[in-house]
């Protein structure tokens, strides 16, 4: 016999990794890995899709309620980056989706604990967004556009993660874009 469970029901089971016993470092410092969790806006405006305008990303509140931030927590040992980055991602954000290309490393120094960490973060295109997900009762959850979010986020090197992100959405737009500009510039040559 097959029960179905509910999707909110086994979201809801899902509960956050805690402690620190499988925590990775490197040289002292503790690893920590995050998403940017980014969506495009539907716009009739707009003639093309993806257009850098309509980008919106998901910032949620930091558990103690000081500031903004991307999702983002610890790199276990038995993960690799890009798997930590989505759990954290589904465990404070409620949200799944593609992760794309690493954005980059930065090292800062954790004001909370007084010691210095290494961060790694990627995008995250959203595809699920759930309405159950383990932090929901601890995080608030909104999506915003780049600059509001570049505004409220807590930490400098998630704004610069956040650049890097729009520069390489922004140049892949323009790559994917070139050959349709110049396609729809020959045809009104033509026209004319």
């Amino acid at each position: 016999m097959v029960a179905l469970i509910p999707q909110e029901n086994m979201v809801a089971a899902l509960v956050s990794r805690t402690g620190r016993h499988m925590q990775r470092y490197s040289k002292g410092h503790r690893q920590v890995v995050g998403c940017i969790p980014y969506r495009y806006k539907a716009s009739k405006q707009t003639p093309f899709k993806n257009d850098a305008k309509e980008l919106e990303v998901l910032v949620i509140s930091s558990q103690k309620g000081k500031g903004m931030l991307f999702p983002k927590g610890g790199w276990e040992l038995d993960e690799s980056k890009e798997g930590a980055a989505a759990r954290e991602t589904l465990e404070e954000a409620g949200v799944r989706g593609l992760i794309e290309r690493e954005l980059g490393e930065w090292s800062f120094n954790s004001k909370s604990h007084d010691s210095y960490k290494e961060g790694y973060m990627f995008p995250l295109l959203v595809q699920e967004q759930l309405d159950f997900w383990p932090e929901k009762n601890l995080r608030q959850r909104i999506w915003m556009s780049v600059e509001d979010a570049r505004e409220v986020c807590q930490h400098w090197w998630m704004k610069e993660a956040l650049d890097r992100l729009v520069n390489r959405l922004t140049t892949q737009q323009q790559k994917d874009q070139g050959p349709l500009l110049k396609s729809r510039k020959e045809n009104l040559i033509a026209c004319l």
